[in-house]
């Protein structure tokens, strides 16, 4: 066995996405203002009341309202309800995984997605579907060229139904004649990928007939941020010949630092994490500490005084996460999605809440009274 043996992802084979036992129609999913809310306690619309007084104070001082989310808020066809959010101005920057920007935009493009992840594993075609990797790859490839991040390249894609590929010759004189620029390397990607699927330039015409329904649009459009925040080998985009972890890993780069940046108005403000077991807490704090250095560093005073609501359908290990987290041979010690965000400096509060019941009440409070 040769232990240096890498895996040749020139040779694998991707479908057409419309070939697809797609599992979720966004005709199907998506869920509108108006429509029958769904039953909820009354302990938890009374934290949901809590929130929007605090997001209410927030907007007033002018501090970050941040939501972060996992995919399961975009598969439960929360989408419209998130977008009225953000038009009416509750939502200062907006956060997911690679999964969640994966299923915006193929709602957006097909208006399906979604597939059984056991059969296609077995038979070797789970993620393997053309269009979805390779427009990805294509807005996060030409967004660099702006200095774009993941989340506002995927947005404007969707927005502008596509994007323009350069001359191949003009990606060789701006290599040539800045070598050693910020966006040499991102110019480089482009240029391999182009030659290496023989791509020409010009315009690649994407339809997006389902926008509407895409959190990444409505972000574009509002000018709100959005960033994603992917890991390389997470998400399906890997299943392609075009896979690029470096053009990933710059988009995710400067995602990171396009969140931190709103962080830094985070004194004040409030985080929403729905459904964001993993990567919520993780990039969060990172990007915390590092907005707390650089203010310490300048003779000011780390963030304290924010906000975090964490909702999650588990029970939260049965802990009162008021207290501070558990001791490590507690289970509840474990869950990263309560320890993480219980570190942070601010107050923490847990609500055990499916995203959909969530939503759909924080959205009645904010946009219908």
């Amino acid at each position: 066995m040769d232990p240096a043996k890498k895996l040749d992802l020139s040779k694998l084979r991707v479908y057409p996405l419309r070939d697809r036992q797609h599992l979720s129609y966004v005709n199907d999913i998506i869920i509108h203002p108006g429509d029958t809310l769904l039953p909820i306690s009354d302990s938890h619309l009374q934290k949901i009341y809590a929130i929007e007084k605090k997001l209410r104070k927030a907007r007033d001082k002018g501090a970050s309202a941040v939501l972060i989310y996992g995919a399961h808020l975009i598969k439960n066809g929360l989408a419209v309800l998130v977008n009225e959010l953000i038009e009416a101005g509750w939502l200062t920057h907006i956060a997911t995984n690679g999964a969640g920007s994966i299923h915006d935009w193929e709602l957006a493009h097909l208006g399906a997605s979604t597939e059984s992840v056991e059969r296609g594993v077995a038979e070797g075609t789970f993620g393997a579907w053309n269009e979805t990797a390779k427009n990805i790859h294509l807005a996060i490839l030409t967004g660099a060229l702006d200095s774009l991040g993941y989340g506002q390249s995927l947005g404007r894609f969707i927005c502008e139904n596509g994007c323009t590929l350069p001359k191949e010759s003009e990606l060789v004189e701006a290599i040539i004649r800045q070598p050693a620029n910020q966006l040499t390397a991102a110019r480089a990607d482009l240029l391999y990928i182009m030659r290496h699927l023989s791509l020409m330039s010009g315009p690649i015409d994407v339809v997006h007939p389902y926008r509407k329904t895409s959190i990444l649009a409505s972000a574009w459009l509002h000018n709100v941020p959005f960033t994603v925040h992917p890991s390389i080998g997470y998400d399906i985009i890997a299943n392609h010949p075009i896979f690029s972890g470096s053009a990933i890993g710059r988009a995710g780069e400067w995602d990171f630092k396009l969140f931190g940046g709103s962080l830094e108005d985070l004194d004040g403000g409030v985080t929403l994490s729905v459904g964001s077991a993993i990567m919520g807490p993780q990039v969060f704090e990172k990007a915390l500490n590092c907005v707390n250095n650089i203010k310490i560093e300048k003779g000011g005073c780390a963030v304290t005084d924010h906000s975090i609501y964490v909702v999650d359908i588990q029970d939260g290990g049965q802990w009162d996460w008021k207290q501070g987290e558990p001791p490590k041979t507690n289970p509840a010690y474990y869950l990263r999605f309560c320890k993480s965000y219980s570190r942070m400096g601010g107050q923490m509060e847990y609500i055990q809440c499916d995203n959909t019941t969530f939503i759909q009440h924080l959205h009645r409070i904010l946009i219908d009274q």
